[in-house]
């Protein structure tokens, strides 16, 4: 049995799942910079090293999945940040050092999901047919380079997300799917580019997805989006919430949720039945270390 049978395994137990908090904003808290139109999926080739050490910090507080820090090496992205040249690089040394991370912290068990979107952050989008083409090669370049499963990142549109979804697992490997939400002003659960999230879920119910997540949604919203996706998704589920705000090209950590409000936020997502938890943007290592007592 291989190590994510052997998680799922746990899962379809009851098990609860740890997975790491944020590599972007953990990264530039530590000095990386952003840059404009493309987060800082560049430090993964310019700074390597502290990328590395926050795939290991995040290990040692127990997570047991890590996501690459590859949120923004789409080749859209990319493009759009001057960057595209180093395409397969970043994706490839993106999966490289949470392998090296876990290599290092002798941590075979881990698991290295590859993180891929179709978010752009000038609101420019490819045609579906090359959005289609670019998820399949990054797909690609990450199982070659060693990842255990997929994670498609900040679903915000439901046709994209089908796009990236059959994209992606041509692969070969596992397919996890997180939406992102806000609520609106009548109180209804909306994906962040407006459908809602009951039509997201609708929309991957025969697809055969293992999990679906809750991720990069602030904590006060996360029962709202649970309540949704638990009347209309009997699978596994998932959150991973963030906490303060994006400014332009950085996160801004002003009013970020304490470890200790998180962790008890987190509580009572587990107590809905929520079995994989972690943070997202602004979420970092006191918030996981934390956490572990609780799974």
């Amino acid at each position: 049995m291989n190590q994510y049978h052997a998680l799922m395994q746990r899962l379809h137990n009851g098990d609860r799942i740890l997975i790491d908090g944020a590599t972007g904003t953990e990264i530039e808290r530590r000095g990386v910079p952003m840059v404009d139109n493309a987060w800082n999926g560049g430090g993964t080739l310019t700074h390597p090293e502290v990328v590395r050490q926050v795939h290991e910090d995040y290990i040692r507080c127990g997570a047991q999945i890590v996501i690459s820090n590859t949120f923004s090496t789409s080749r859209h992205v990319l493009q759009d940040a001057g960057l595209e040249e180093h395409f397969e690089m970043l994706n490839r040394r993106g999966v490289e050092l949470a392998l090296e991370a876990r290599t290092n912290m002798q941590a075979q068990d881990v698991l290295v999901a590859g993180g891929i979107t179709h978010w752009s952050f000038t609101r420019q989008f490819p045609p579906h047919q090359q959005l289609q083409a670019n998820t399949e090669e990054q797909a690609a370049i990450m199982a070659d380079a060693g990842a255990d499963l997929i994670m498609l990142e900040m679903m915000a549109d439901v046709e994209r997300m089908l796009i990236l979804l059959a994209a992606a697992r041509k692969s070969g490997l596992p397919v996890w799917v997180g939406f992102s939400c806000h609520i609106d002003e009548q109180g209804i659960v909306r994906l962040l580019d407006d459908p809602t999230l009951a039509e997201g879920i609708e929309a991957i119910k025969d697809k055969d997805v293992p999990l679906i997540s809750i991720m990069h949604t602030e904590v006060e919203d996360i029962e709202a989006c649970l309540e949704v996706l638990q009347a209309n998704w009997s699978g596994l589920t998932g959150v991973y919430a963030h906490s303060g705000e994006f400014v332009a090209p950085n996160w801004v950590f002003n009013d970020t949720i304490s470890p200790e409000d998180y962790a008890s936020a987190a509580k009572t997502w587990m107590g809905r039945g929520v079995q994989v938890i972690g943070g997202c943007c602004g979420i970092g290592v006191e918030h996981i270390t934390l956490l572990e007592d609780l799974v």
